[in-house]
C-alpha cells in the first residue's frame, strides 16, 4: 500500500510539474564548461523588441537556480508571442563571487520565435567565450 501512495503522488507532481513547464514558450540554460558544472544563480533579463517603437521593452528578470536553469520565460498566450527577443545574461557578478576574472560582464543573444513551439535557448559559458545554439 505504501508503494502504491508513494507512486500515485508521483505521478501527481509530476504531472503538475510538466504542465507548468508546458505553460511557457520559453527556457533557458548555462552551463560553465571552465568548471563543467551548470551556473546557478545568474540573473537573466527577458526582453521583446518593438517594432512601433524600434526600442526593447523589458519584460522581466529571473535567476538561474542550482542546475543553470529558467525554465518559465514568457508564457504561451492566446494570441501568439511571435518577435524578435533578447535573452540578457548577467554573468560580471557570477564570476566575481568564484574570485574569477571575466571578459563579458554580459551576454546578450537575440533570437527570433515564429511559431507556438517551445524555445529553449542555453549557453555554454567559460570566463573569455561563450557559445549559445536553439536546444530542446
Amino acid at each position: 500500500m505504501k508503494k502504491f501512495l508513494l507512486a500515485f503522488f508521483g505521478f501527481i507532481f509530476l504531472s503538475f510539474s510538466a504542465q507548468e513547464k508546458k505553460g511557457f514558450q520559453l527556457s533557458s540554460h548555462i552551463l560553465d564548461i571552465s568548471e563543467g558544472k551548470p551556473a546557478g544563480k545568474v540573473e537573466i533579463e527577458l526582453e521583446k523588441y518593438n517594432e512601433t517603437t524600434k526600442q526593447w521593452v523589458s519584460l522581466g528578470k529571473k535567476q538561474t537556480d542550482n542546475n543553470g536553469r529558467v525554465s518559465d520565460f514568457l508564457p504561451y498566450q492566446k494570441t501568439d508571442n511571435n518577435g524578435k527577443y533578447k535573452l540578457v545574461f548577467f554573468i560580471e557578478d557570477y564570476y566575481k563571487h568564484k574570485n574569477i576574472e571575466s571578459f563579458y560582464p554580459a551576454i546578450e543573444v537575440i533570437f527570433k520565435i515564429k511559431d507556438n513551439e517551445h524555445y529553449h535557448v542555453p549557453i555554454t559559458l567559460s570566463p573569455f567565450g561563450y557559445s549559445t545554439y536553439r536546444g530542446s
